[in-house]
């Protein structure tokens, strides 16, 4: 028997404390939009964000003489727990406000959120407060780049190194480093994000959208969120081909390593041609764009899967951009919905299905596998073949011209299987709460794979609100250990984890 895991109690929860100052922050920014509007919620968001600031303040305060020491095991449970704590925390402003008045609710909205899943139990959201619905995206933009990476910028003002914390967070096998220091990472990967936004927002703006749900929209795709403001998600737009355009093009960037975003400003253009992961991911949305494409146009009627009718440029025009507009969101995991694609035909049913597994960049905003994981498996598919034939030869798995080591081949390989277990667990959970076969597997893959939409009784165009009370702490685990790309939550539940040996 090993001796019992000692950790740094006080370092984390001055952590915690940390987390809750950046929520109420943000909080009162919300009451700042709500104050603007007069929506009528003004006093219950700024009690939310002063209430959240002063449990912060308090965290910080009575763990201020602790070890600066963080190890990496410490690193895991701030980052996993520090999500539950955001989510929590983040549930207030809709409970006071009393736009969702149950915690049950709420926490599966705001993890919803944070997450970047953009699965939501609101039936009427044109009908929530503006200030609420200005939360409910902050939710996503937080939740985009991380809240951890965000704190890890600011942390040598509290004698803390980072670097624990976001090897924990960065998604994908391994985190790309622009710069040596670690908070100067954290930095520039924040200033590409924020400019996105404004981008798009301004773009938006000009293309029609009202400022509010511009800078909403906006934070949901660089997030690859997906929350909307509007009932019928981006379908709202189906008149306005050029404002979907505008959100395929960031989604496409969402989606994309945000370091390849960062070569791309300092001119380093060849850099983006040759790193395969995006060559990959380029081809694979081109692919299906096309084959999504060709059915459409010859065999499914857009006008019964629309909510509005698309018919603005033509019916190729139509085919393509849904087309192209539902297999960014899927793959990148955003989630907004131009149409019901499951009423396009069987086929594409089950084709978007599978989309969901395949995930964006690594480094990128987006959920799911993730396409270098993918490319990796592949090459190593086809080196298992030759070495059938020549069981003595070397050959090391290649990516960018460089060998990839055993360790992260079976890290991968590992990360597949694992993943695939905890979809098939998912959606027997799901089965147990006897819910049908085609939405258990829907809601699973969905929720693992922070995408929102998923199948059958929860598609594009219906909610999450009939989802059983258990059904939604389950499907907010799903996304919790999706998010944190499953590792980095389910390590805690070994019991080797909080042994010392």
């Amino acid at each position: 028997m090993g001796k019992r895991l000692k950790l740094n109690y006080k370092i984390i929860f001055h952590f915690f404390g940390l987390l809750l100052l950046f929520n109420g922050g943000f909080m009162l920014l919300a009451a700042l939009v709500s104050l603007i509007y007069k929506d009528g919620v003004t006093f219950e968001l700024s009690l939310s964000g002063l209430v959240v600031l002063l449990v912060g303040v308090f965290a910080m305060y009575y763990t201020r003489e602790h070890k600066k020491e963080m190890n990496k095991r410490e690193g895991y449970v701030v980052v996993s727990f520090g999500w539950i704590v955001m989510a929590l925390s983040g549930s207030l402003p809709y409970i006071l406000t009393e736009s969702i008045p149950g915690l049950t609710e709420a926490f599966f909205e705001t993890m919803s959120g944070y997450t970047t899943t953009g699965a939501s139990i609101l039936n009427d959201i044109e009908a929530v407060p503006k200030g609420v619905l200005f939360w409910r995206s902050l939710t996503h933009w937080i939740g985009g780049m991380g809240i951890i990476v965000l704190a890890v910028a600011i942390l040598p003002l509290l004698g803390i190194g980072g670097m624990q914390l976001f090897a924990a967070e960065a998604p994908g096998p391994s985190a790309d480093k622009l710069h040596p220091r670690i908070t100067d990472t954290a930095k520039r990967l924040w200033l590409i994000y924020f400019g996105y936004t404004a981008a798009e927002t301004i773009l938006l703006k000009v293309a029609g959208m009202s400022f509010f749900d511009a800078i909403n929209h906006s934070m949901s795709t660089l997030s690859t969120g997906g929350f909307s403001t509007k009932n019928a998600s981006l379908a709202y737009w189906n008149n306005a081909p050029i404002i979907q355009y505008i959100v395929i093009l960031f989604m496409f960037l969402a989606g994309t390593n945000f370091v390849l975003s960062y070569f791309a400003f300092k001119g380093k253009v060849k850099k983006i041609i040759q790193d395969e992961e995006f060559k990959l991911y380029f081809k694979f949305i081109t692919l299906f764009t096309i084959i999504a494409a060709v059915i459409i146009y010859f065999r499914a009627d857009l006008s019964i899967s629309s909510i509005e009718h698309p018919m603005v440029w033509g019916q190729g025009e139509s085919a393509f951009r849904h087309s192209l507009f539902q297999v960014l969101a899927i793959i990148t995991t955003t989630g907004f919905v131009s149409a019901d694609y499951t009423l396009w035909t069987p086929f594409l049913t089950v084709f978007f299905f599978g989309l969901m597994f395949l995930g964006g960049s690594a480094g990128s905003t987006s959920g799911g596998i993730k396409v270098v994981r993918h490319l990796i498996t592949i090459k190593n598919g086809f080196i298992e073949f030759k070495r059938t034939l020549h069981p003595n030869a070397v050959l090391p798995v290649r990516y960018n011209k460089r060998g990839v080591s055993g360790d992260i081949v079976f890290n991968i390989l590992g990360f597949f299987i694992l993943y695939m277990l905890s979809f098939i667990v998912g959606a027997l959970v799901f089965s147990m709460m006897e819910i049908d076969f085609e939405s258990a597997i829907g809601l699973a893959a969905s929720s693992l794979g922070n995408v929102g939409p998923a199948l059958g009784d929860f598609g594009p165009v219906n909610n999450y609100a009939g989802l059983p009370a258990i059904g939604k702490w389950w499907a907010s685990f799903l996304m919790l250990i999706g998010r944190l790309e499953l590792f980095t939550v389910l390590i805690l539940l070994t019991p080797f984890f909080w042994r010392n040996r």
